[in-house]
């Protein structure tokens, strides 16, 4: 008996803008603290949704220990002062966190078993570190010399995939000039405001001559990783920091970051009976593994199941959020997969405006659907590369 599956819209979607880590404005902010504001700011889009019929939060995070441990899903729940029957579950993908977060959610909406879902993702690499605070790996990983990029880290894989792609250093820096000179002008243009969810910071500290604690709160609206003094010059002037005669360095790789993004998903009936708007359709996911040590092509073998799932062709996607984890891999998987260089990452990508690993996926999802929007396109796609060598890709349609 063949089921037919329902439709998962996307009804409203926001996002954090992105500090940077360790030093950051959100550094003192904790990230479920955070994720509920962004929770509440994704409410406020829908004012005709009665909280009551949010059946669970899907929220993807990295880290999910220290100040975003504990179910840190339920705990924004909470915080954000949603009814007690709104369940919360944190999932761990790695990188892929919040995509995964979107397409949980959209599975169980397109399978009848929930109609309202909210999907998305937290992180904060400030408070946080980006192994954890007690990382402890098998022995075992040591044995096999494929396995060593899940000890040894993402920069040496990124290292091996601009070796046997054969991504050169110029190629690299100029790639991550391009992602930052996209990104300001991004900025400059008003490109993210309607995606940005303002959030209050306040910085605690004590008063030395009165002996008392003093505070002050301040807005965070922009994102804080495009930099307007980075220079071609500037980048080929850096030293590679994961292999000694490598080409991978600290301005052609993705930043450290704290933020988080949240979308909310409806079936066709709840869309009617609460009179909702429907800003996208969730398509299709896919999630494929690649070895370890070029963890970075991931999005090469995720991509096409995506498509085939949708039903679509690649000439069919108008706008490509493609996580740039580096852009050694960035530039590989666009190489290899042949696509359009115009079409990725048109706002910029994480080399200049961040990447909080469990919330990126969240995150660039939300600057598609909104930018899908801006631009009257009609398909997009988000995809990334995840840690110990997968890919994940996501398929969305402006309605």
């Amino acid at each position: 008996m063949t089921r037919t599956l329902n439709d998962a819209y996307i009804v409203a979607a926001t996002r954090s803008a992105v500090g940077r880590a360790p030093r950051g404005a959100l550094r003192v902010k904790r990230p479920d603290d955070l994720l509920a504001d962004v929770l509440r700011a994704a409410m406020a889009q829908v004012p005709t949704l009665d909280p009551a019929a949010i059946e669970d939060a899907i929220i993807g995070c990295a880290r999910p220990e220290g100040a975003q441990g504990l179910n840190v899903a339920r705990i924004a729940v909470l915080l954000a002062g949603l009814p007690d029957s709104v369940a919360g579950v944190t999932v761990n993908r790695f990188c892929a966190s919040g995509l995964t977060a979107i397409a949980m959610a959209a599975d169980r909406i397109r399978t009848g078993e929930a109609d309202v879902i909210i999907a998305g993702g937290t992180e904060s690499l400030s408070q946080v570190p980006m192994t954890g605070f007690a990382p402890s790996f098998s022995p075992d990983i040591f044995k096999q010399d494929d396995n060593l990029a899940i000890a040894y880290g993402m920069g040496l894989t990124a290292e091996r995939v601009a070796e046997q792609w054969n991504v050169s250093r110029e190629d690299q820096d100029a790639f991550a000039y391009t992602s930052h000179q996209r990104a300001i002008a991004a900025q400059d243009s008003g490109q993210f405001n309607d995606e940005i969810t303002s959030v209050m910071v306040t910085h605690r500290g004590a008063d030395l001559d009165t002996h008392e604690q003093v505070s002050h709160t301040t807005e965070f609206t922009l994102d804080e990783g495009p930099r307007r003094d980075t220079t071609p010059e500037a980048l080929a002037k850096l030293r590679s920091v994961f292999a000694a005669r490598g080409s991978v360095t600290a301005g052609n790789s993705s930043q450290t970051s704290d933020g988080a993004g949240v979308l909310i998903l409806a079936s066709g009936a709840a869309v009617k009976a609460h009179g909702l708007t429907p800003l996208a359709r969730f398509s299709s996911y896919a999630v494929r593994g690649v070895p370890p040590e070029i963890m970075g092509i991931g999005p090469k073998a995720a991509v096409p199941a995506a498509l085939k799932s949708a039903g679509f062709t690649q000439d069919q996607m108008d706008w490509i959020e493609l996580n740039e984890a580096f852009a050694a891999q960035s530039l590989a998987v666009i190489r290899d997969l042949g696509l359009d260089p115009a079409r990725v990452n048109p706002l910029g990508g994480a080399i200049a405006l961040g990447h909080p690993l469990g919330a990126t996926g969240a995150i660039r999802a939300v600057t598609l659907v909104h930018g899908l929007r801006r631009r009257n396109l009609s398909r997009g796609m988000v995809t990334m590369c995840v840690g110990t060598g997968m890919g994940a890709a996501g398929i969305f349609e402006r309605m």
